[in-house]
């Protein structure tokens, strides 16, 4: 049984952001405490040890089911470089090209979390970007399994997927990560990385029609109303909890408009060494030309988690949302809740995952369902990504990042890693040459070797508030300990 260690409240996300604002900068290397015990769900039996035979498997449903893994069959025979997309310029309304049909007649934004989408190509390209990894541009399942180490899970049908450590960007698993596949709302990890820093969060807006134009038909919208004012922190809370596509306008008409943004985004995702994506739309919503990948998607996350009003938006389970304005009226407000299943454990047979600190699910007609998690257990943090699962189940992208989480935390320490993270080009002393290559025996002092910048690989994860969940109540607290000089 895995269990988490009860510490007691280390840090808030007032105190690290006042910390970072007296340094100036993030705090690169940072960690956080153990999640109580005293959640809403019980305790999981994990991944700590493996049970082999077929009672014991139907004896406990959290235990993980050994797999020989073999790699897909190919039928791409070219690689599809970024290089090779044409450019493609959104229009100042953000109006998109037509991201063909979905299930009830429109261009669906399912960002519900319920887990049911449709499907993108079916067949990964023979060969992808080797950065971070020789390993990495081979399409199948890669794994390097040492003594004890369990062997990865059954069933697993997301057609890109990555189980990664946190803080070392060690990958401890992947499949094909640098397939270029449409992200869906988990685009909006780089929205938020990109645009977040620029907006003071009590600085208010109100919205003009023209702010809420060329929203996809069929968004997901938290409520935005014309004429009513709203703080940066409301709108960035209806962007993580209810992947709010009306809350990205406003915020990217905030930063001056969606081709700027668009145009923002894309530089940062560079400087993030973030070389699959190509970005259309600040929302993620389906338009052609716009794909990522799943480790530029845990790249953005890794990215964005170090900094303390990310952590604490991407990790809150619920809020209340402010009503539309009337003259002479009292504003009301309306409560929102996150779609990320795992962090709220609705509709999950597990209930929350232990651990689990956000960060964002996503689903369309022409991605299906994408999903970015971070959890952590006895001090080991993990980020896990998987891309539109071929399963067409409810909450199939959370089964998969469930069992995924299990085993990279049993595994980690038994496998070698197939590849890195790897770091922004501006992180002193990377170590990478223009590529940022990293793989094989080489990946491991690639980190270790950074210099300052291995500051950048330790991941540090702020939380929301208390929040109540049924008869339960979720909470994350953080500790941001002082960068090495």
């Amino acid at each position: 049984m895995r269990s988490g260690q009860r510490n007691s409240p280390i840090g808030s996300p007032a105190v690290i952001r006042a910390s970072e604002a007296a340094t100036g900068t993030p705090r690169w290397r940072g960690s956080f405490t153990d999640v109580p015990t005293t959640t809403s769900h019980p305790t999981r039996a994990a991944a700590t040890r493996r049970r082999r035979g077929a009672a014991a498997l139907a004896a406990t449903a959290s235990l993980l089911v050994p797999l020989a893994t073999a790699a897909p069959a190919l039928a791409d025979p070219t690689p599809s470089p970024s290089a090779s997309r044409p450019s493609v310029s959104p229009s100042p309304s953000g109006a998109r090209a037509n991201p063909g049909p979905s299930a009830n007649g429109g261009a669906a934004q399912e960002d519900d979390g319920k887990g049911i989408g449709r499907r993108a190509p079916r067949t990964p390209p023979s060969r992808m970007s080797t950065v971070g990894g020789e390993l990495l541009g081979r399409p199948g399942p890669q794994v390097q399994r040492g003594p004890g180490a369990p062997e990865l899970p059954t069933g697993l049908s997301g057609r890109s997927w990555l189980v990664a450590d946190a803080e070392s960007g060690e990958i401890l698993a992947a499949n094909n990560v640098h397939w270029e596949l449409p992200p869906a709302s988990t685009l909006k990890m780089l929205f938020a990385d990109t645009v977040l820093p620029k907006l003071p969060r009590t600085k208010t807006h109100t919205v003009v029609p023209s702010n809420l134009e060329g929203m996809g038909a069929g968004s997901s919208a938290v409520g935005v109303k014309e004429g009513s004012s709203y703080s940066v922190r409301d709108l960035w809370l209806g962007v993580f909890l209810r992947s709010g596509n009306d809350a990205v306008r406003v915020l990217a008409t905030m930063n001056g408009g969606i081709p700027k943004t668009v145009k923002d985004m894309q530089a940062h995702a560079e400087e993030l060494q973030a070389l699959d994506t190509h970005v259309v739309t600040p929302d993620g919503y389906d338009a052609d030309q716009q794909v990522s990948s799943a480790y530029d998607l845990t790249l953005f996350a890794r990215s964005g988690l170090q900094k303390a009003d990310f952590r604490e938006y991407c990790s809150t389970v619920s809020a209340q949302f402010p009503g539309e304005e009337q003259p002479g009226k009292k504003r009301e407000s309306f409560a929102i809740v996150n779609t990320n299943r795992l962090l709220t454990g609705e509709g999950m047979e597990r209930g929350p995952y232990k651990g689990m600190a956000g960060v964002k699910n996503g689903s369309t007609t022409n991605a299906g369902n994408t999903f970015t998690g971070v959890a952590q257990h006895d001090g080991r943090k993990l980020l896990v990504t998987v891309m539109n699962p071929d399963i067409q189940e409810p909450h199939e992208v959370y089964k998969e990042t469930e069992r995924l989480l299990d085993w990279g935390f049993e595994a980690a320490g038994r496998v070698k890693p197939v590849g890195m993270l790897v770091p922004p080009k501006g992180a002193a002393g990377n170590g990478k040459g223009g590529d940022g290559q990293a793989g094989g025996d080489h990946a491991q002092a690639s980190v270790a070797g950074s210099g300052s910048g291995g500051m950048w690989t330790a991941v540090g994860i702020a939380g929301g508030a208390l929040v109540a969940l049924g008869a339960g109540a979720f909470v994350v607290h953080r500790r941001w300990p002082r960068p090495k000089a």
